[in-house]
């Protein structure tokens, strides 16, 4: 049996088996993004922080801080740290053979910290900070992993719809779960479980969930020999921190590449920022429950596994950078018919959450395949690693915007509608990005439509 070209070719089958198993990594994860990270987590952990409060004040490192605003400060420093760890896993990643093993073994530790959040009971929010922190971390760093497998196992062709399947995958499988918890946390009195032991049971599945799954793609993804790894002597910390400034001094030699990370920082933000205060928008601007919201977050987890799916397809008629541009002038629309949407009407707010479903999965999948042209071979996950940590190290722009003008306006609508100067500003520097250049720059082969 051989793998050459001819009638003996058997990489297309192999890729198939490769490409089925990786979709898995998003479904896999997703689950902890969703039910844990997404909902359940930041509430539960105020609750917690509460019962160990003094005059609604806990002491966080000689700092005393609102319960109210421990989840904040913990998942920005979990992000801050993320942002200084990952190009340093990706440059590890990048010398060896077992990308698979490596991205199962923070999938494994992440899931494990996850399912310790089940005994964050009482007043021990300190556990629970430092297991969500590593969790977190943990699930960052197999994303990254993960991330540089994709042009391992797709060709520049395959490129825009494996990843544009692997994240419906993703929103697939976050939303299942996550809705499976939503009818155990609302009807936990009825099941005999009460709020609190919902909620951690809710947060054991998803560890569960993530640990079972990331089997699948362990299991069917080769391990493929690094190419092009830098010459560097010492241990396989000191090797891989060698690697790491090689690949920064290299990077001005791919400036195409730069200016789409940097295009990429602005609208991803845009959308990140759009997600995560999408809840606060609803209950406090238009006046819905919050289990209202819940169910909205469910409709657009949902949307977006077609959404992601038809702008892959969109991709391959009509070109990468064209539809990623045509999604973030949805994204613009978006941001102005939210401003629009009246209080306590469900109608106007589901049109624009089914919009948010669309245009979110299909953006974020289409991205991440388009900035995989740009990678010279060898460098996978050292260059996922720069889009991840730049994505996290600047993740406050949005937000900050966003508390910024409701502090000025008193009103999260016109909050809402600066966040468009986000996806301006990405689309403009975006349109600038010479798609056959830097694919030629970074060594790789054009594919038919980019």
């Amino acid at each position: 049996m051989t793998t050459s070209a001819g009638i003996g070719d058997f990489r297309p089958v192999e890729r198939a088996r490769e490409q089925k198993g990786w979709f898995f990594t998003d479904w896999a994860v997703s689950a902890f993004q969703t039910t844990v990270a997404g909902v359940l987590f930041a509430p539960y952990l105020i609750e917690i922080a509460k019962a160990a409060a003094v005059d609604n004040r806990i002491d966080v490192l000689g700092l005393s801080i609102a319960p109210g605003a421990l989840p904040s400060y913990v998942i920005t420093f979990s992000t801050l740290l993320s942002a200084l760890v990952y190009p340093l896993v990706g440059a590890i990643a990048d010398r060896t053979s077992r990308k698979p093993d490596l991205m199962t073994g923070f999938a494994w530790a992440g899931a494990l910290c996850a399912g310790l959040l089940f005994f964050m009971t009482g007043d021990n929010w300190w556990f629970g900070s430092i297991m969500f922190i590593i969790a977190n971390l943990c699930a960052g760093a197999a994303v990254v992993v993960s991330d540089s497998i994709l042009p391992l196992i797709s060709t520049e062709n395959e490129r825009d719809r494996v990843s544009s399947i692997g994240w419906a995958y993703g929103y697939a499988g976050g939303g299942l779960l996550l809705a499976v918890n939503f009818l155990m946390v609302t009807f936990a009195d009825q099941l005999g479980l009460g709020t609190a032991l919902a909620v951690r049971l809710s947060m054991l599945s998803a560890a569960l969930w993530w640990a079972g799954f990331v089997i699948i793609p362990w299991r069917r993804i080769r391990r493929h020999e690094p190419a092009d790894v830098e010459d560097v002597s010492g241990g396989v910390v000191a090797r891989s921190f060698g690697q790491l400034f090689v690949t920064l001094r290299e990077l001005p030699q791919y400036p195409v590449a730069l200016t789409f990370l940097l295009a990429y920082l602005f609208f991803n933000d845009g959308i990140q920022t759009v997600i995560s205060s999408a809840s606060t928008y609803g209950v406090e601007e238009l006046g819905f429950e919050t289990g209202t919201m819940l169910g909205i977050y469910l409709l657009v987890q949902f949307v977006a596994v077609g959404g992601a799916i038809f702008f892959g397809r969109l991709a391959n008629s009509f070109g990468t950078k064209r539809v990623i541009l045509g999604g973030l002038g949805g994204w613009m629309v978006i941001v102005v018919a939210a401003y629009f949407v009246p209080e306590q009407t469900l109608l106007p707010l589901l049109v624009v959450a089914v919009g948010i479903g669309l245009v979110m999965g299909g953006t974020q999948a289409l991205a991440r395949s388009y900035f995989s042209l740009f990678i010279p071979a060898g460098k996978e996950a050292e260059y996922f690693s720069l889009y991840h940590a730049m994505d996290r190290g600047t993740s406050w722009l949005g937000t900050l915007v966003f508390g910024l003008v409701y502090q000025l306006t008193d009103s999260y609508r016109p909050a809402i509608l600066a966040l468009i100067a986000f996806f301006v500003l990405g689309g403009g520097l975006l349109a600038l990005v010479n798609t056959t250049k830097g694919i030629e720059q970074a060594g790789n082969r054009v594919p038919d439509r980019a």
